[in-house]
């Protein structure tokens, strides 16, 4: 049986051939076992891609004492999740990027501005959010290990700019590639995610004129599949509601503690996956407590002060916890 091996695949396997470093080299292997066609004329191949990726781990581990340098292309997860935005060459990342968060990147009008992931933290009430500037998406043109970014973020941010008249089509290129690279989205807003990242799609550019008519069309096509929402960097519009929706599609919870008899702190909440238990809060506090811990009290929004709850109560966010032990 022929492989048939996709252009995305060789371009990976290119990437391979010109890494230098270990680091690199782990990034191509993953992204060419992620893109092989998944059929019986690919078995052999995958497995020794397989066993590629077990043997250069293995030798990387070995190396003790030796400096460790990450790829240029890293970012270490910081705050409530990582966000990437992803989106086509000109799509207004950047500036949305730098409206959003502390960081300054490279703004300009022509494409690709952006080489390197750029990260900045997104302020959202008592909590911040990394989100993560990409390099553009493009079909042919796009490195491997771009890829492997998106596939470890914690959800995905599209954007598109919806002031130009082809952004139903440069959407629909770009959700097609990431299919085809196997990375599967669904809806920011679903409940539970077996297989997939979550997304939501945000239109930039509303301030210009053409934008009404194309946001328009843009949602007829995707509005009932992802959250969508047109905003400006340069007017603000709908800003804070972006910031809600990224938030809300990390599926987190924010839990605050306090000592019996002592006020609550609400300024520094511990950060959970949506579905934590009690004992979950206890592990995050201290290991001791998850150990020892006997009940707690729960106030919140869908209780009475002070409610008693066992280790295996599931908690909401704004709980507040107060652990016996």
């Amino acid at each position: 049986m022929p492989a048939n091996l996709t252009p995305e695949y060789l371009a990976a396997e290119e990437q391979y051939r010109q890494a230098t470093t270990p680091q690199e080299k782990l990034a191509a292997l993953e992204e060419m076992l992620a893109t092989i066609p998944k059929h019986k004329g690919t078995e052999k191949m995958q497995a020794d891609i397989k066993r590629r990726i077990s043997k250069l781990t293995k030798e990387t581990q070995k190396k003790k004492g030796a400096a460790k340098h990450k790829p240029f292309y890293h970012v270490d997860k910081e705050g409530a999740g990582q966000v990437v935005l992803v989106g086509p060459p000109n799509s207004g990342k950047s500036q949305l990027l730098a409206r959003l968060t502390n960081a300054t990147p490279e703004v300009a009008d022509y494409p690709f501005t952006t080489r390197v992931p750029q990260p900045g933290m997104m302020p959202f009430e008592n909590v911040k959010i990394q989100l993560v500037d990409l390099p553009p998406v493009a079909r042919g043109i796009s490195e491997p290990w771009l890829f492997g970014i998106i596939r470890n973020s914690d959800a995905v941010l599209l954007v598109v700019d919806v002031s130009d008249d082809d952004v139903l089509a440069h959407t629909d290129a770009l959700l097609s590639l990431l299919e085809e690279l196997n990375i599967h989205l669904v809806p920011a807003t679903a409940a539970e995610v077996e297989r997939g990242k979550r997304a939501l799609l945000a239109a930039t550019k509303a301030e210009a004129p053409e934008a009404q008519e194309n946001f328009e069309v843009l949602r007829e096509f995707f509005g009932d599949w992802l959250p969508l929402l047109a905003v400006s960097a340069q007017t603000g519009l709908n800003l804070e509601a972006l910031k809600r929706q990224v938030y809300r599609s990390l599926a987190v919870i924010r839990v605050y503690t306090k000592a019996p008899g002592k006020p609550v702190d609400q300024s520094a909440p511990f950060v959970l996956k949506r579905g934590s238990t009690v004992l979950g809060a206890a592990r995050m506090v201290h290991k001791d407590f998850a150990e020892n811990l006997r009940y707690a009290r729960i106030w919140g929004s869908e209780r009475f002060d002070g409610q008693m709850a066992n280790r295996e109560h599931v908690l909401e966010d704004g709980d507040v916890v107060e652990f016996h032990i």
